[in-house]
């Protein structure tokens, strides 16, 4: 059908999906709330900090998340600008997190890492660049916080070029930095941007375009910073790597853009040089081998669960990324992993924790449906011929406690609240292989994500409970399963438990043990991630 494909073919152009990853407090939030002002998505954008007058954000809406001032969760925002769609994938910014943040990666096209001027690459941010890598993503950089004391431009240039390997080319380069920040050159232009702060960046930041040799600037900027200008310029041209839009889609050259989110400086300029040159959808590895998103048939995989969003309704909600085809409202789509046939009703625009219902979605585009305990992270959906995405692997936790119900007669909310947390994947939950020791077992990156868990039950359940640590630091699955367990025979200093799909992970206190066993068990394989649940294998 000539129709579908030339509508496909318009929705997927007009499509751009990202997501955000950052060191915490390199300001995600607040660039995020301001690419939505821009997008006319809200009118005021708000900021984490803690103002007692102040909005909320509109990206934080767990209760934690706005009293601790970080993103926990991952969300969703899509908004249009001029002519695109734009679905944003805001990420955890907290290390403990980082999980979430490769799951919402696998649903992404692009990755804008946000860096700070006056720290330069942080730890955090070199971790999710690696898995940034792992997926070939483009990565655009945006240098944060240019209106505070920070590096030096070129300095910080040189870092991501000698720490990532990644080449960089300066879209824009500042204009003083600190109380002195001006502006922006804009190299793609030609153009000088100079900007006026507002009251807290709430409002679109007046822009004023001007050519580098107009006459006004003398008066505008000091003699030192238009010196300086001129001479930088200059050295990026000499010495920089020319812009190559084919490397930037390969992962191998980062476009840099430099501005402050707080206060607006430079945030519309980036906005629209990304739409100019970010990925639109691509097409996605199966079964089937790639499959481009104009493929006529409506496919799409499920990347996040997340339970309460809405704590009125104690809703449950899968989030789907849609790969090929036309989604519409109350399709019957077949389910990959269990053969069944599924009515996809009720299907939400997402919005942070405002939804609106929605009628069609196209390759690009994330969708919430009601998860009424069918899906599960990493299941495809398609219609017609059957085909399954690559799923998405869990990693090995570093934290394991036992979790306590003091209270007996708070047993159902108990079960139905681990039940539920663990189905979204917030923390992996395990049982030990003892069938008389039946308390869950959290298995956790980073403590936060047990205050996290505890949190949760309390507030959004009912249920108090207790933590008793144990003692084990590494974990890893037995490839082959229980057979080879069993052929391995009796292990010292080591726990077997079951993780959520009934497989075998030995638990060692720590590398050392771990190796002793290896070492003592040449025949046993282990690996550092599951064997993924749903969906294809990914392949390394």
């Amino acid at each position: 059908m000539p129709e579908l494909d030339i509508e496909l073919q318009q929705a997927v152009d007009c499509r751009r999906n990202f997501a955000i990853i950052s060191h915490p407090d390199a300001g995600k939030t607040t660039l995020t709330e301001k690419l939505l002002l821009y997008g006319g998505a809200i009118h005021e954008a708000g900021s984490v900090k803690a103002r007692r007058a102040q909005r909320k954000v509109t990206s934080d809406w767990m209760e934690m998340e706005q009293q601790r001032g970080i993103s926990i969760t991952s969300t969703v925002l899509q908004f249009s600008y001029s002519d695109y769609q734009i679905n944003l994938l805001d990420t955890p910014g907290h290390q403990d997190f980082s999980e979430d943040t490769y799951r919402t990666l696998a649903a992404a096209d692009n990755a804008v890492m946000l860096i700070d001027a006056a720290k330069g690459l942080e730890p955090q941010t070199r971790k999710l660049f690696e898995v940034c890598k792992l997926r070939s993503l483009p990565i655009f950089t945006f240098v944060n916080k240019m209106d505070r004391p920070g590096r030096d431009p070129l300095e910080l240039l040189d870092e991501i070029e000698q720490e990532l390997g990644l080449q960089t080319y300066a879209v824009n380069f500042p204009i003083g930095s600190g109380d002195r920040f001006k502006g922006v050159f804009d190299r793609r232009q030609q153009k000088i941007h100079l900007f006026e702060r507002q009251a807290h960046g709430s409002k679109a930041a007046t822009d004023t375009t001007m050519n580098l040799d107009d006459p006004r600037l003398v008066d505008l900027l000091d003699p030192d910073l238009y010196d300086g200008l001129q001479e930088t310029l200059e050295i990026l041209d000499e010495i920089a790597p020319d812009f190559d839009l084919e490397q930037i889609h390969a992962g191998k050259m980062t476009p840099v853009f430099f501005g402050s989110a707080m206060t607006n400086f430079g945030v519309q300029l980036f906005l629209e040089s990304f739409l100019d040159y970010a990925m639109k959808p691509e097409g996605r590895h199966s079964s089937q081998g790639e499959i481009d998103p104009t493929y006529p048939d409506f496919t799409g995989f499920v990347f996040k669960l997340q339970a309460n969003m809405d704590p009125k309704h104690r809703d449950r909600v899968a989030f789907i990324r849609v790969c090929t085809g036309k989604f519409e409202k109350d399709m019957t789509v077949s389910h990959a992993r269990t053969g069944k046939t599924v009515r996809l009703s009720r299907p939400q625009k997402l919005f942070a924790q405002g939804r609106e219902s929605l009628d069609v979605a196209y390759p690009g585009d994330v969708i919430g449906l009601n998860n009424p305990g069918v899906f599960a992270i990493g299941d495809t959906i398609y219609q017609g011929k059957k085909l399954e995405y690559e799923g998405i692997p869990c990693f090995s936790p570093e934290l394991f406690a036992y979790l306590k119900n003091p209270n007996p007669s708070k047993f159902k909310q108990f079960h139905k609240g681990i039940s539920e947390l663990q189905e979204e994947g917030a923390i992996q939950i395990m049982h030990a292989a003892d069938e008389f020791k039946r308390d869950p077992i959290l298995a956790a990156v980073g403590q936060l994500q047990f205050e996290v868990v505890q949190f949760r039950l309390t507030n959004e359940y009912n249920v108090e409970t207790r933590l008793e640590p144990l003692g084990y630091s590494v974990a890893r699955w037995v490839t082959g399963g229980w057979e080879a367990l069993e052929k391995a025979g009796r292990l010292f200093n080591t726990m077997v438990v079951k993780d959520l799909w009934g497989r075998p992970v030995l638990l060692f206190k720590n590398e050392w043990n771990m190796q002793q066993i290896v070492a003592d068990h040449p025949e046993l394989k282990l690996n550092t991630t599951a064997p993924v649940g749903s969906g294809l294998q990914p392949s390394t």
